[in-house]
């Protein structure tokens, strides 16, 4: 198992956060500024959509795109319960990712703790030398909210993003996360494609173990370059990276074969791209001029070792996780 030890960063600490501008995710017409503690509902003014808050959650997901998602999110519900995710004590998710109380998915959650610190360390930091207020972070693929909390506990602003809004694994179980902050972060049902902010008001955008479940990469990446300041940046973060495509379609066949066997479907019903090769990232290079800065993290001897153990016993090559960065410029 891959330990972790959880590494406290010293920032300014916020005098006064911002709302979050709203854009409608109908007509895109500019909405009202979000305040964190509104209970009000925003309305568009142009084709009078509204975004309805149930159990602290902003519902900004079109009906028609939920019955495109509904499949997969019943699927992807299923599998992660059969897992043992979640958990019924707030203490589980005040913990994570440093420590996975249920014992259940530990080595999992030590890789999430080691690119998380990293974050924190080495790419956080010099990113908040160079603004006034404190960063706006827009978490993608935010889950239970885990990324949000240890942001907002460092004195950022972020605003969490997420399909799921169920208790054990969605939005629904950042409630734990909320109760333990003197300043709630706001929690949004939305798709990565189709995003409910105005233009240009993010200084940070993170795929949060996300960017895999993209069904078009480059209409992903470019709804999360239009949230985003100049001179912001763009991270993706522990998305599986194979060094060819015959790897990752390998890959997706022994999955698809696995969860058959053990779940009784196969669970593409999203027609997910799911890893990325240097290719694609060179091709979202060039689309959208930018330059991707790769980090690795140390994740520890054992996935040091797993190319030379799958060469060994002559298996795919296996998957790795980087980070990496864009700067935004506009």
């Amino acid at each position: 198992m891959l330990l972790s030890t959880q590494i406290q960063v010293e920032i300014p600490r916020p005098r006064k956060i911002a709302g979050v501008l709203l854009r409608c995710p109908r007509c895109f017409a500019a909405m009202s500024e979000l305040r964190v503690t509104q209970t009000s509902v925003p309305g568009c003014c142009n084709c009078d959509m509204t975004l309805p808050r149930e159990q602290g959650i902003w519902k900004a997901l079109l009906p028609e795109r939920a019955a495109h998602y509904a499949r997969f999110v019943g699927d992807y519900e299923s599998i992660r319960a059969a897992e043992g995710r979640g958990s019924g004590s707030p203490s589980y998710y005040l913990a994570l990712p440093y420590q996975d109380l249920s014992g259940r998915l530990a080595a999992q959650w030590a890789i999430r703790a080691r690119t998380f610190s990293y974050i924190e360390r080495r790419i956080l930091p010099r990113l908040a030398l160079l603004k006034h207020q404190p960063l706006r972070i827009l978490d993608l693929g935010a889950g239970n909210g885990w990324m949000s909390y240890r942001l907002a506990m460092q004195g950022y602003a972020p605003v969490a993003v997420d399909l799921l809004t169920n208790e054990q694994d969605g939005l629904g179980a950042a409630r734990h996360y909320q109760q333990a902050l003197a300043r709630p972060f706001p929690c949004f049902q939305a798709e990565m494609d189709n995003l409910p902010f105005a233009d240009a008001q993010f200084d940070l955008a993170i795929f949060n173990a996300s960017f895999h479940y993209s069904e078009n990469y480059e209409q992903t990446l470019a709804e999360a370059l239009r949230c985003v300041r100049n001179w912001g940046t763009i991270v993706i973060a522990d998305t599986p990276w194979y060094s060819d495509e015959e790897s990752g379609r390998r890959m997706l066949e022994e999955r698809r074969a696995l969860f058959i066997s053990r779940y009784g479907f196969p669970s593409d019903r999203l027609k997910s791209l799911e890893y990325l090769t240097d290719k694609r990232l060179g091709a979202l290079e060039q689309r959208f001029h930018i330059r991707w800065q790769t980090h690795r993290p140390a994740y520890g001897m054992r996935w040091r070792m797993r190319p030379l153990v799958a060469r060994v016993l002559r298996a795919r090559k296996p998957s790795r996780f980087r980070i990496y960065t864009a700067m935004v410029t506009k």
